[in-house]
């Protein structure tokens, strides 16, 4: 009786470490990322908080001066991925006759990623507002 107890006690314990040696095997290996690359996302905002849907955000490379774009959907949010974090990037949100002014993505700010969210106020371009009515 004695013996079997042993035995079943040995087998028990040989389960266990294969059991516990699939579980390390099995899990998911993330590589670190990396500190080179970031990705910079927000939402674009009108005047009353309300999501500003289909408003264009530019991202300008401060360097090449390169210019990306995305349009918003419903919500209002906006995406660029893999940007370099050794080069400046200003952002910016047209919609309608408004603008968000400009906003910028510097290489010392280290965060992989920054939430940048832009609010849209009436723009102050000379010539966009309206003509006064003739009385």
């Amino acid at each position: 009786m004695r013996r079997r107890l042993i035995v079943l006690g040995l087998a028990t314990m040989l389960l266990a470490a294969v059991a516990a040696a699939f579980q390390w095997s099995t899990d998911k290996k993330t590589k670190p990322r990396d500190k080179n690359h970031r990705d910079v996302i927000g939402q674009v905002t009108l005047p009353d908080d309300g999501p500003a849907v289909g408003a264009v955000v530019k991202l300008k490379n401060l360097h090449s001066l390169e210019v990306h774009s995305f349009i918003t959907q419903t919500d209002g949010k906006y995406s660029f991925q893999n940007l370099s974090s050794h080069i400046d990037y200003e952002l910016r949100a047209d919609f309608k006759d408004l603008t968000s002014g400009g906003h910028k993505l510097l290489t010392y700010d280290t965060r992989l990623d920054p939430v940048i969210n832009l609010k849209l106020e009436p723009s102050k371009k000379p010539g966009s507002q309206k003509p006064e009515e003739e009385k």
